[in-house]
């Protein structure tokens, strides 16, 4: 799609569907899997946006829990014995790497490797 096209799609386009497909292309550029495609077991690299932030206990353990939006699904990404992660929180871009987890409250990963990504409207491929 061209950009006339992409322009007159953003007018008749919800807000949310036009996040998504930002957020689709962002995942792409930064080398992320798509959230919707990852399957437990494997090993991989996600980016999204923070939606939100949870301090979770779990058996006298603190866990820090994020939830991690790519436009296409949601993760859960928890640090066991955090209580925060400083720059981490709602709205912050990450891009995270590890082995993800079906967990009986959705697709986990566990202490990720994370990288926070600045300002990735200024990043290169933009």
């Amino acid at each position: 799609m061209g950009r006339l096209g992409r322009w007159v799609a953003s007018l008749t386009s919800p807000t949310d569907r036009l996040e998504a497909d930002e957020l689709a292309t962002d995942r792409d550029r930064f080398g992320g899997t798509p959230l919707a495609a990852v399957c437990g077991g494997d090993e991989v690299t996600v980016c999204g946006t923070v939606r939100s932030t949870n301090l979770a206990p779990r058996a006298d353990v603190p866990a820090y829990v994020v939830e991690l939006y790519d436009g296409s699904s949601a993760l859960r990404l928890v640090w066991l014995g955090r209580r925060t992660i400083r720059g981490v929180e709602p709205g912050v871009y990450l891009r995270a790497r590890g082995r993800i987890t079906e967990h009986r409250r959705g697709v986990t990963m566990f202490n990720p490797a994370y990288e926070i990504i600045p300002d990735r409207a200024t990043q290169p491929g933009r």
